[in-house]
């Protein structure tokens, strides 16, 4: 297959659960540095696309690229996609009896086969990059919402992932601990990390965000920067969900 400047493409994926079309051909390219971000009513399938594309959830139709390589019926590689896809879960899922350091190297240990000293130092660091390395030895049970976010985006960045996808990640939590988690966010963004995230926070998809995709029954509908979605929308859902949750009104 040719190279292209995408580090992700995705293209006519859909999803049905029984008699239910979930995703109904959904397609888009990611460059290398680029973020994303999806919004739309609840129940359009903006969850289930960020689980499609790393394999959590295996699509009916379509196709997804990585660099060029197929992702999509990768067989015994899908673990290799899934340490280069990161994915950020809406309540944090780390492990309550591990600290919060346990809970960032351990896939470094177990997947990476890294020795345990770098583990450690790599740990720190990421927990470092979010602003949690002093609280490296709490457990779980310990750590605010917003505080176990941010340890689960160090495990995340801990990877290298090529991509890390974000699926509601401060819908959990209340507006002050939002803030943290969004700024560690836009941080990452602004450091050229490719991102793709699925959020109401329209400040943050206006701030950061290079392309917005609004998203509803299944498909996408609208696509473009932030200004054209706010100043120029063509489509009157999309104009009264912004509107709903940015004051933007004509």
């Amino acid at each position: 297959m040719e190279t292209t400047e995408y580090i992700l493409k995705v293209k006519d994926i859909h999803k049905s659960y029984g008699n239910v079309e979930v995703l109904k051909g959904v397609s888009f390219n990611v460059k290398k540095g680029e973020t994303k971000c999806f919004i739309g009513p609840s129940g359009t399938g903006k969850s289930t696309l960020l689980r499609c594309i790393n394999q959590l959830t295996v699509p009916d139709q379509g196709q997804i690229w990585l660099h060029d390589e197929e992702v999509t019926h990768a067989g015994p590689r899908i673990n290799y996609f899934r340490q280069r896809i990161g994915m950020v879960f809406q309540n944090f899922y780390l492990f309550d009896h591990l600290t919060a350091v346990r809970n960032v190297e351990i896939a470094l240990i177990k997947v990476l086969r890294m020795n345990p000293k770098e583990a450690r130092e790599k740990a720190m660091y990421e927990l470092n990059q979010v602003g949690m390395a002093d609280w490296a030895d709490h457990y779980p049970a310990e750590l605010s919402g917003g505080q176990a976010q941010r340890v689960s985006i160090a495990r995340a960045l801990a990877m290298d992932p090529d991509v890390i996808l974000f699926d509601e990640p401060t819908s959990a939590l209340d507006p002050e601990l939002t803030r943290e988690v969004i700024e560690v966010m836009r941080n990452l963004a602004s450091l050229g990390m490719t991102m793709l995230v699925v959020t109401h926070e329209m400040g943050f998809a206006c701030s950061a965000a290079n392309e917005i995709l609004f998203m509803e029954n299944g498909r996408v509908i609208e696509q473009g920067s932030p200004s054209d979605l706010l100043n120029n929308p063509q489509f009157e859902r999309c104009k009264a969900f912004i509107g709903q949750y940015h004051g933007f009104h004509e």
